[in-house]
């Protein structure tokens, strides 16, 4: 039997406010065929060019998906509602041009004749400076994310009770650390008495404890460190250029952590363990990795 796990409903992040927005912008639509429908002269259907129809009904439904994309995946604020807003302009400009195919404007209406070209001048002005305000986000974005990343993202190997890398994406950083043939420790550390804990408190409180120890150990790492999640309740730092202090500055961290547990009473504290060694640049990563398991055990 297989198991179908429901979805997520959709929520559409609001655009300068309102949540209306896409209901707006369907009116402008029926707005702008209002406006051929009124002023212009029907084409024949033997002067349709059906090469363009399609052509321009892709673009119409492309720019749609986009708009429903971003609003989807995206929170509220001002990166949002610039992209938003731009992409808009470039799908009123589309939709111009697709009613153009069925419609003959009069020579006359220059301000109808101008309309396609005009949504499109204004969607993409806007849309340039949504991109340069999401640019500007990213970069907030990438020095908060320095110590999960070290310069490369996948979100496909996102450790979603931490939102540290999994133990493929550590692998991947592990080759890429020692292609470039650096000096690098590799510290494993992990909870001796984690699953004491897990039978007191139950496992959502053992999650808990994981994700602070994760926020926990970011506090002390360098620009360039580099902080996975590997195996439950192991983390693995890749620190280049380290010295000897380092692992045990994180050891300490954890070893002096006192955690609040959810029923606002307890208070428990933790021991932790740590092993260590230097990354090998000739030796298979996988190896070192599971190498070091066994030393923590």
């Amino acid at each position: 039997m297989k198991l179908v796990l429901p979805r997520p409903p959709l929520v559409l992040a609001p655009v300068a406010g309102s949540r209306h927005f896409g209901h707006a912008l369907m009116l402008m639509m029926c707005g702008i065929t209002w406006l051929f429908a009124h002023w212009a002269v029907a084409k024949p259907v033997t002067a349709w060019r059906w090469i363009d129809i399609l052509s321009e009904s892709l673009v119409v439904g492309m720019l749609s998906l986009w708009l429903v994309q971003l609003r989807a995946s995206r929170p509220g604020g001002r990166v949002t509602t610039w992209l938003c807003l731009g992409l808009s302009g470039m799908l009123m400009g589309g939709w111009a041009d697709l009613m153009d195919e069925f419609w003959k404007l009069p020579r006359d209406y220059t301000l109808l004749l101008g309309m396609e070209s005009g949504f499109q001048l204004i969607g993409m002005i806007g849309l340039t400076w949504g991109l340069h305000l999401w640019r500007q986000e990213q970069l907030a974005l990438n020095a908060l994310r320095s110590g999960r990343e070290r310069g490369y993202r996948e979100h496909a190997q996102i450790d979603r009770l931490t939102q540290l890398g999994d133990g493929a994406y550590l692998l991947d950083q592990l080759r890429q650390q020692q292609h470039r043939g650096e000096p690098a420790l590799l510290v494993m550390l992990g909870w001796t008495d984690l699953a004491v804990l897990s039978r007191q408190h139950g496992l959502a409180e053992a999650d808990r404890l994981l994700q602070s120890t994760g926020a926990l150990l970011l506090l002390q790492m360098r620009p360039g460190d580099l902080l996975c999640r590997y195996a439950a309740d192991r983390f693995v730092a890749l620190l280049p250029h380290a010295d000897r202090t380092l692992p045990q500055d994180l050891l300490a961290t954890m070893n002096t952590h006192v955690h609040p547990c959810a029923d606002g009473r307890t208070r428990a504290r933790l021991q932790a363990r740590m092993a260590q060694t230097m990354l090998d640049p000739v030796l298979d990563a996988e190896a070192q990795l599971l190498r070091l398991v066994e030393q923590l055990q």
